[in-house]
């Protein structure tokens, strides 16, 4: 359901988009790279309070910032359903719970993968036009909480989002040797 699961906030935006799942796998992925910059943190566990942080939406669906002004999703009762039926069910409440309240540095750092995520994604669509993509990113770098977020936050605004495939790169975009 979550890769059928738009997320709704772009329909605001007015470009980019993504499903609830492609936002839960990078966010993993810059969960567990931000576990490994933060000394005394369990990757494993960032890794899967990510996976697990936007789980109930597969019962709710994604609520925006304007929905959830007149919308009130019982994400807790839906991931009680969801987890009903698995064996390792608690597991599931237990990681969405600690990220929710932000229990522990593993649970901000998650908050802030979550927040990262999204400021890639206005990041890239701030350079291919959209210029209230920029508006959006200050709003989400005021949502960081940890250090290495901010810092993350910082390198991401003032680098060009081609810049990992493209800069430094001629020599793959020159005359092909035969």
């Amino acid at each position: 359901m979550l890769k059928r699961t738009p997320r709704s906030g772009f329909q605001f935006l007015g470009s980019g988009g993504e499903s609830v799942a492609e936002h839960s796998f990078r966010t993993a992925m810059i969960g567990y790279s931000l576990a490994k910059m933060e000394p005394g943190i369990d990757p494993l566990k960032v890794v899967c309070m990510c996976l697990v942080h936007d789980l109930p939406e597969a019962r709710t669906g994604d609520q925006n910032y304007v929905n959830k002004r007149y919308v009130v999703a019982d994400e807790t009762e839906a991931m009680a359903d969801l987890a009903e039926s698995l064996p390792f069910g608690d597991e599931l409440k237990d990681l969405l719970r600690e990220y929710r309240n932000s229990e522990t540095a593993e649970a901000r750092l998650v908050h802030d993968a979550d927040q990262l995520d999204l400021i890639v994604e206005l990041k890239e669509q701030n350079d291919l036009g959209n210029s209230y993509a920029e508006k959006w990113i200050h709003f989400a770098r005021q949502r960081l909480i940890t250090s290495i977020g901010k810092k993350i936050a910082e390198e991401i605004v003032t680098t060009d989002s081609t810049d990992w495939w493209f800069k430094g790169n001629d020599a793959w975009w020159g005359k092909r040797e035969e």
